[in-house]
């Protein structure tokens, strides 16, 4: 998974930005650049489970660092995506602590304006409505939080009966405190305006909570990517290799030479063989007539 990563579209654009490799490789569209990178970059996964990336360039430092980039743009990458269970978790209770928050601002406001009068402040609703809706608040927070638990714990996992049996609790208390809510007819207006402005408090609060603990659990996993050697400039040149070329011009030479001694070898025979010679001397006279000479 982390070798796609570092081979997606994604995380070859950051290094095209970053490198500025559009005008190092004197192209004009960055697709032309990744046909460039995939011809000078080689990311493999070893036998012993380590990835190593590789780059070939004529800058010894430029190759150094751009073999670096790649993990370094990897973990920005994975810093953005939920990869594991903990950041899956995290992310999902970060977006419903923002939409939270702004339900809160809005039953806040609502609040405020409603006009707080001598008789409403005789219902006294600071105990009963609260208790409401914080358990209403727990019961939304508990169902949001079954939901995430489907998706890595089988309903046989004791977290998640425990989770389950924790949610019939909080109904059965709720449905116990709304029978004792006292009737506010007079106050009807403030009363569920403010019960409203609990619950969205107390879900805030249910979410900010579950929110931290997700980052602590995806902190306790440790560094996603850890890096056991940098890359650094070659002390000698990969590319030409010197001994091979060397190697094969030898063997290309030595097997030019050899056909050349066979070929004369053959046509001193031939001269000396009238028969043979009378055929090449055909061949000859064929080949004259055919280009017009």
């Amino acid at each position: 998974q982390y070798i796609a990563f570092m081979m997606s579209v994604s995380l070859q654009d950051a290094l095209i930005d970053r490198f500025k490799l559009i005008d190092k490789y004197e192209v004009k569209l960055k697709t032309d650049v990744r046909s460039a990178l995939a011809g000078s970059v080689r990311i493999a996964f070893g036998k012993d489970g380590l990835i190593s990336v590789e780059v070939d360039d004529k800058d010894p430092k430029f190759a150094a660092d751009l073999a670096n980039a790649h993990v370094e743009e990897l973990s920005n990458l994975l810093g953005r995506l939920a990869v594991t269970e903990a950041q899956q978790r995290r992310m999902f209770f970060e977006k419903q602590l923002q939409i939270t928050k702004e339900n809160f601002t809005k039953a806040d406001l609502a609040l405020k304006s409603s006009g707080v009068s001598s008789s409403v402040l005789k219902t006294s609703p600071a105990s009963a409505v609260e208790a409401v809706a914080r358990l209403k608040a727990g019961i939304s927070v508990q169902e949001v939080k079954l939901g995430t638990m489907r998706n890595y714990l089988t309903e046989s996992s004791p977290d998640f009966k425990q989770a389950l049996s924790e949610l019939a609790s909080l109904k059965s208390q709720l449905a116990k405190a709304e029978k004792e809510e006292p009737a506010s007819k007079g106050a009807s207006d403030y009363v569920a305006r403010y019960r409203e402005f609990k619950y969205q408090e107390t879900m805030f609060e249910l979410f900010a909570k579950q929110f931290e603990l997700a980052k602590v659990d995806e902190s306790r996993e440790g560094a996603v990517i850890q890096v056991l050697d940098l890359a650094e400039p070659p002390e000698r040149k990969a590319k030409p290799n010197k001994a091979m070329i060397a190697m094969i011009a030898s063997l290309a030479s030595g097997f030019a030479l050899l056909l050349f001694v066979f070929i004369r070898s053959a046509l001193l025979s031939a001269s000396q063989n009238q028969e043979t010679q009378h055929r090449m001397s055909a061949l000859q006279a064929s080949w004259k007539k055919a280009l017009g000479r």
